[in-house]
């Protein structure tokens, strides 16, 4: 350590540190601060000063302490041990920890071993991304050791069965191979092919996979005040995607709403396996009470885990939640700099910040020539429920769906409340297209119905608000029953059921149906001239009730209901 430049710190303003004299850094190195050896990052080299944003609390850290560059960028050690583990925005383990980490805190030095089974032999030609063999006591999932970017060549020796953190596990083309490596945050890890063909993400809610599909690889964003069920949603997202690792970014929420989120993830059954959701989980926790740049630096490190894991040949979701106080971070730090402010007080390269984290989702063709995937979701908390703010509106430029939660639906006991006139979906017409051809022919004309008739229905509620219902033609007032059952009998999901929690998309199909046959057959009857005050005043309880009471195969029990329920409106001609 003698031999490092060691520099000196000449102003401290919370996370924002000025050091002198460090010698040659590059933008993003990483530099260790104080007696405590605090770790923080360069972003600004001006004048022989360098500006660096501190990633633990500075008390305590004065002029004249003493700041030694690490001489590479911000990096977290990927390996084996990551699923079922919580894990601060450094990728540093907390759950050994007591109460918080130890300023300074390094890495977990384990002496755990792991028991290594090769899959090639000495003298075989491997090249980057190969699996070179397996770990097989990482966790749920097979942990696969790659051939690390950028190698290539014989494999010149392979270690023991049991080998531990820093074990040389082999030797390829002259370079070594360890069990556990560094990766920077800010770099995403490089792959063969950016792949286009679209396989929607299927997320068991009806509302989504329905009305505003995601494809694997894609990116979405949550928008939702206070009180509309965003935890909830992600929740239900992490545990029904048909997803192989989940990677849920707890960024600035309160502390104890993320520690009763991280209980309730530990206490979930996996519906895939059997176990524990958490067991293919990789929980990253950066609460409002830690350090605030840490924040900024958790959503890089969960993207760069789900990576880690794409690589293996894995599809993986990374949820953040929220992207506002990831925002608000940058917000505070750049105040702090100097920096010109932009709209509402965030910095002006807000927009770009939020395009390096979206981006790097995707669905590729890997380096070894498998398939993985990373798909962005990311929660915002617009202040006041205002749409308009910066983040919200950034960041809809770069996600392919947006799924707003709506106040007066929550307020109503519509879970999920997810607007149809507030959200969209750009990957539709490509998942539509897979749907025809896995041999769903409907799916896109059945969507479409669902969307016009819904909108239909608002635009006739707005108008019955204001005249009256029975103001309004008999076919409009049927117009207003489709939009009730479609609302009522397909779209709502209890998280809290044993049977709705999650659906198929055969029972979204035959529930979707039939409404609609039910409702095109009120609608002959109003032709025919039947009252609407008739048809309102139907008992249409069984066809509501079909979603807590078919299974996700039972779609005979729906098609039985639905002649039922035909069979007693054509009794009213």
């Amino acid at each position: 350590m003698g031999a490092v430049t060691s520099g000196r710190v000449v102003r401290v303003s919370g996370p924002l540190v000025e050091v002198c004299d460090v010698g040659p850094v590059a933008m993003h190195d990483l530099i260790t601060l104080g007696p405590d050896a605090i770790p923080g990052e360069v972003v600004a080299i001006r004048d022989g000063t360098v500006s660096v944003q501190a990633y633990e609390y500075t008390g305590g850290l004065g002029p004249g302490a003493a700041a030694l560059p690490a001489g590479k960028p911000l990096s977290v050690r990927l390996g084996p041990g990551l699923l079922g583990g919580v894990f601060d925005g450094l990728l540093r383990s907390l759950s050994a920890a007591p109460v918080f980490l130890t300023p300074g805190a390094a890495a977990d030095e384990s002496d755990r071993m792991w028991r290594f089974e090769p899959r090639v032999r000495v003298g075989d030609q491997v090249g980057e991304g190969q699996v070179l063999g397996v770990v097989a006591d990482a966790g749920a999932l097979e942990h696969r050791l790659l051939v690390p970017p950028g190698v290539n060549g014989r494999v010149e020796s392979l270690a023991d069965v049991k080998c531990g953190m820093g074990t040389v596990v082999a030797e390829v083309g002259g370079t070594d191979v360890h069990l556990f490596s560094d990766w920077p945050v800010r770099v995403p890890r490089p792959c063969r092919e950016r792949l286009t063909e679209v396989t929607p993400l299927r997320t068991g809610q009806r509302v989504l996979d329905l009305l505003y599909p995601v494809a694997r690889g894609g990116a979405a964003a949550v928008p939702g005040g206070f009180g509309t069920g965003k935890t909830v949603l992600l929740q239900q997202l992490a545990k029904w995607c048909d997803a192989d690792v989940i990677v849920y970014v707890g960024c600035g929420e309160r502390g104890n709403e993320l520690a009763e989120v991280v209980a309730e993830l530990f206490e979930l059954t996996d519906p895939r396996t059997g176990g524990r959701l958490a067991d293919r989980t990789v929980i990253i926790a950066n609460t409002s009470n830690m350090p605030m740049m840490a924040r900024e630096a958790s959503i890089y490190t969960g993207v760069a885990v789900a990576e880690y894991y794409r690589d293996m040949g894995f599809h993986t979701v990374v949820i953040a939640d929220s992207t506002s106080r990831w925002a608000e971070a940058l917000r505070e730090f750049a105040s702090r700099t100097g920096v010109l402010p932009a709209e509402e007080g965030y910095p002006a390269d807000l927009a770009s910040a939020l395009a390096a984290f979206y981006e790097r989702a995707g669905c590729v063709e890997t380096l070894g020539g498998a398939t993985g995937s990373v798909t962005i979701i990311g929660a915002v908390s617009p202040p006041g429920g205002d749409m308009t703010e910066p983040v919200t509106a950034h960041t809809e430029r770069f996600v392919r769906a947006r799924w707003t939660l709506d106040r007066d639906l929550a307020y109503a006991r519509h879970y999920p409340a997810v607007s149809w006139s507030g959200s969209f979906s750009r990957d539709a017409p490509a998942v539509g297209d897979h749907h025809v051809r896995a041999g769903d022919h409907g799916w896109p004309a059945r969507r479409a119905r669902v969307m016009t008739a819904l909108a239909e229905a608002d635009r006739l509620g707005a108008l019955a608000d204001l005249v009256g219902a029975a103001a309004l033609s008999g076919t409009e007032r049927v117009a207003l029953l489709a939009g009730r059952l479609l609302r009522d009998g397909v779209l709502q999901q209890s998280a809290l059921s044993t049977v709705d929690a999650a659906g198929g998309d055969e029972k979204a199909s035959a529930l979707v149906e039939a409404v609609l046959a039910v409702v095109g057959e009120c609608r002959e009857l109003v032709v025919a001239g039947v009252n609407a005050d008739v048809l309102e005043e139907f008992d249409f309880t069984a066809l509501v009730r079909l979603r807590e009471e078919a299974a996700a195969q039972d779609t005979a029990l729906i098609g039985r209901r639905r002649d039922e329920m035909l069979a007693g409106l054509r009794r009213l001609r």
